[in-house]
């Protein structure tokens, strides 16, 4: 793939800035290390949404002494989903031409934060993945019964979807401002990652240009991950009605109409 390597910076023109959203809750022990990364891989500005953790996420990043770093505190935890509408918000009105998803948590490479804002940059997708599941991506540290249930969602989604996407969970991403500028953001309510599926399959259902960068994901090493039982249940819920829905209307398109005219 030509355009940026690994480690090189996006040079932004100022229609084309990026702002990369980092949501947070108890993440004290790794946004220090997420915000050197960022900063390192590209230029950027970056957005902490944190949920009022009481580690003091928060204070750290307003701490950082950087100009590029913002930080947006709401009152309460409302997940993922929530917050990543929340900073969409934020950066659109302030004019940022991409906006970038990533876990402050360590797993996802900040090297590949270039290839993902170059394809966006280039015009070549409106949404660029940065997808575990496609020929060169991988795991680190992942025990296998964890790989099998990311991959089995992912077959699920594109089965029951329609989605050509491998990694529709991922949350490594980057979003063109144009595409989330047409999505009905407030109608947006997943909370885990089943955010990213919906995220998916509206970009897909608005004729957005999808490509998918291979990265290696690695299981975060420092403080404790927010996956839980009711987030595999809300996905696959949601996934099951989103996919009888699509189904029911795919029927309907095709049931005969009733010639009357006779």
């Amino acid at each position: 793939m030509s355009g940026i390597e690994s480690g090189e910076k996006a040079d932004m023109t100022e229609d084309e800035r990026a702002l990369v959203i980092l949501p947070t809750y108890n993440e004290r022990e790794n946004i220090i290390d997420a915000l050197d990364r960022v900063l390192a891989a590209v230029d950027a500005d970056v957005l902490v949404v944190d949920d009022s953790s009481p580690d003091g996420t928060a204070q750290l990043a307003r701490d950082y002494g950087d100009e590029r770093v913002h930080v947006l505190e709401r009152s309460d935890e409302r997940g993922l989903g929530s917050a990543y509408v929340a900073g969409f918000g934020w950066g659109l009105e302030r004019g940022y031409g991409i906006l970038v998803e990533m876990d402050a948590d360590g797993s996802h490479p900040a090297d590949r934060l270039g290839a993902l804002i170059e394809e966006i940059q280039a015009g070549r997708a409106d949404l660029a993945i940065g997808s575990r599941w496609v020929r060169g991506g991988s795991v680190v540290d992942w025990p296998k019964r964890r790989e099998v249930l990311s991959r089995g969602a992912n077959t699920y989604v594109r089965l029951a979807l329609g989605l050509h996407v491998h990694d529709a969970t991922a949350g490594f991403r980057a979003f063109s401002a144009d595409l989330l500028q047409s999505y009905d953001l407030a109608a947006v309510d997943a909370r885990g990652y089943c955010f990213q599926i919906d995220m998916t399959a509206r970009g897909r259902d608005l004729g957005a240009r999808i490509v998918e960068i291979p990265i290696e994901f690695k299981d975060r090493e420092k403080g404790t991950s927010k996956m839980s039982g009711d987030i595999i249940v809300e996905a696959m819920q949601k996934v099951t009605w989103w996919g009888l829905r699509r189904l029911a209307g795919r029927r309907l398109q095709e049931r005969p109409v009733l010639d009357t005219s006779r």
